[in-house]
């Protein structure tokens, strides 16, 4: 039987009448609350679909239960019992969140609210998977400490990797990552932590990441680009992330014959460029801390990759029509804006009314959305 973490889950989680953290409805009101920051009682009434009544007995027991804090009223609601201002309670539950990339181990703990609490990275190369996980183990162990968290509000592991997917949480990851792929990663994770393991690729944390906390906050359906290593990405629509059939949407990378993938954008590339063209460029990490769009070679890597970028840029549109595509992952921004800059868009007007075409927006997320997005997965699968 495969891996899955919802068993894992530590029963002080769940709801008292059955085996689920929570119900649809909770996840509904949940949402809202997240989406809306100081939103009233009253407001949230306003904007769900569900009966007041229903409201205020659900909000009743998520605050009984320590998910949502009810706080004072809040001014200028009119007339009548005023209205206590909600928030997600972020000490009810922290999540470890993982994004494995073909350097470094990007690692942050969030609380329930989705504030990161602390946030480091641990370098890989040389380094077995059962060390780097050590590592990381260690530094875990040592932020509870620190910070005084419980092992019992410890809900969960987000993991994100640069790979696609395989079956149940094993992932075919690019060379670098050789060691870490085509192997169980969930039950291995779980063997350090005692904690369950939500295992995704590192586009789609990349994705849940910008629709928990960037432009997915007022865009429901949006494409994400996933800039890394490699490239690939994923797809919101109506605010949950799409998986597809075999767990694969948004792999870009595989739309490209083997004589064009070397002029698919991914940041791998630029890299060989700029180093072919004495801009030394040891990481994916130095290119994006360290990115100058005047180094020799930019242009010219600009210049290869457009035609197939732009061929990418209209598939999305024409098969998937988002409100947005986002540039994200590891890309510098301002190599973004130059990317962004040379798009073509080749829909046509006719009778002179054009078809409405996505907006190209620059991730809002300026760290690693997938370590972001890793640590929140948890919570987006069960809670919102």
């Amino acid at each position: 039987m495969g891996y899955s973490p919802e068993p894992l889950i530590d029963p002080r989680f769940y709801r008292a009448t059955d085996d689920a953290v929570a119900s649809s409805n909770e996840r509904s009101i949940l949402r809202l609350i997240w989406r809306n920051p100081g939103i009233s009682r009253t407001e949230l009434t306003g904007v769900s679909e569900l009966a007041q009544q229903t409201i205020h007995r659900l909000l009743d027991q998520l605050a009984e239960r320590g998910i949502v804090q009810l706080g004072s009223p809040k001014p200028g609601l009119g007339k009548g019992q005023p209205s206590p201002i909600l928030r997600l309670e972020g000490s009810y539950a922290y999540t470890c969140g993982m994004s494995v990339n073909t350097d470094v181990i990007d690692v942050c703990l969030m609380d329930f609210a989705g504030q990161v609490l602390c946030e480091t990275d641990v370098q890989i190369r040389e380094r077995t998977v059962d060390q780097a996980l050590e590592l990381v183990h260690e530094w875990v162990r040592k932020q509870q400490k620190v910070l005084g968290l419980s092992d019992e509000a410890f809900f969960g592991v987000g993991l994100g990797i640069a790979g696609f997917h395989v079956s149940g949480t094993s992932f075919n990851a690019s060379l670098p990552l050789h060691a870490w792929s085509l192997i169980e990663l969930g039950p291995l994770l779980t063997r350090y932590f005692k904690k369950p393991v939500w295992a995704l690729n590192g586009g789609k944390t990349g994705t849940i990441g910008e629709s928990m906390f960037g432009v997915g906050r007022y865009i429901k359906d949006f494409a994400y680009l996933s800039f890394n290593y490699g490239f690939g990405g994923g797809l919101i629509s109506n605010g949950e992330l799409l998986h597809g059939g075999n767990g694969n949407a948004g792999e870009f990378s595989q739309m490209y014959e083997d004589e064009e993938i070397t002029r698919r954008p991914a940041l791998q590339m630029i890299m060989e460029r700029l180093n072919q063209n004495g801009v030394e460029v040891p990481s994916i990490t130095y290119l994006r801390k360290h990115f100058d769009p005047r180094w020799p070679g930019v242009r010219e890597w600009l210049d290869e990759i457009t035609p197939a970028y732009n061929r990418l840029i209209n598939a999305i549109w024409a098969v998937y029509d988002p409100q947005a595509i986002v540039f994200g992952g590891q890309i510098p921004p301002d190599l973004a804006h130059l990317m962004i800059e040379r798009t073509r868009l080749f829909g046509k007007p006719r009778y002179g009314v054009g078809r409405a075409s996505p907006k190209l927006l620059v991730s809002e997320i300026p760290t690693d959305a997938a370590a972001m997005g890793a640590a929140v997965t948890p919570f987006k699968l069960t809670f919102f």
